[in-house]
C-alpha cells in the first residue's frame, strides 16, 4: 500500500517494440522493454522478454520479468495502455495479484472501444477471452482533459495521479515509459523513435 507518493518512487514501466504487418500474420515477437526508475531522474535498471505479437502472453511475460528481477523495492508498475504487441491485452487484476504491485496505466488519447471490440470480433477466435480482459479493466479517468488518462489496480485515483506526476520530467508521459518505448524502438529498428 502507498501511503506517501516519494519523489523517488522506484516504478517500472514497460512499452513494446515496433512490429510490422506481416509479424502480426506470422505470430512474430517483438521486445518488451521494462525501465526500472527512482521517480523521473534516475535509471537504476532496464528488463526486458520477447512477446508474441497479437499473442497472450504480455500478463506472464510482465509478471515474470518483476518477480524474477533483482529490483525488489519496485512499488509501481506502469503501461502505456493495456494492449501490448498488437492485441495481446494485459489483465491488470492478475497483473497486480501476481506481483503485489499498483499498476498505473497512462495513456495519451481515448481508446475507441467499439472499434477495438470490432477488430477483435473479426479477426480473432479467443475474441471473447480478451474482451473479457478488457472489460474488466477500471474505467479510464482523465487526468489533463482530452491529453492524459490513467487506469489504476490496487492504488487510488489520486495516488496515481500523483505517481504520474513524480515520474514525468517534461511533457505528459512518465520517463519510465518514454525511455521505455526509446529502448524497445530502437532494439527493434536499430534506432529510437520520438515518444
Amino acid at each position: 500500500m502507498i501511503r506517501k507518493v516519494k519523489p523517488q518512487i522506484r516504478v517500472v514501466g514497460f512499452d513494446d517494440g515496433t512490429f510490422s504487418f506481416s509479424s502480426k500474420l506470422q505470430r512474430k515477437k517483438t521486445i518488451l522493454i521494462g525501465v526500472v526508475m527512482k521517480g523521473s531522474q534516475e535509471v537504476v535498471g532496464v528488463l526486458s522478454r520477447w512477446i508474441t505479437v497479437d499473442g497472450d502472453d504480455a500478463t506472464d511475460a510482465m509478471i515474470e520479468a518483476v518477480n524474477s528481477s533483482r529490483f525488489k523495492d519496485l512499488r509501481v508498475i506502469m503501461l502505456k495502455g493495456i494492449t501490448y504487441a498488437g492485441f495481446n491485452v494485459v489483465d491488470l487484476e492478475r497483473l497486480h495479484r501476481d506481483t503485489g504491485l499498483p499498476v498505473v496505466v497512462v495513456v495519451r488519447k481515448r481508446p475507441d472501444v467499439g472499434a477495438m471490440e470490432a477488430a477483435l470480433r473479426k479477426h480473432f477466435s479467443d475474441a471473447e477471452k480478451r474482451l473479457k480482459i478488457l472489460k474488466k479493466a477500471p474505467p479510464l479517468v482523465e487526468v489533463i482533459p482530452e491529453k492524459l488518462y490513467l487506469q489504476a489496480v490496487g492504488v487510488d485515483e489520486k495516488t496515481a495521479a500523483e505517481i504520474i506526476r513524480a515520474t514525468t520530467r517534461t511533457g505528459l508521459t512518465p520517463e519510465p515509459l518514454r525511455l521505455a518505448h526509446m529502448i524497445a524502438s530502437a532494439v527493434m529498428t536499430g534506432e529510437s523513435t520520438r515518444e
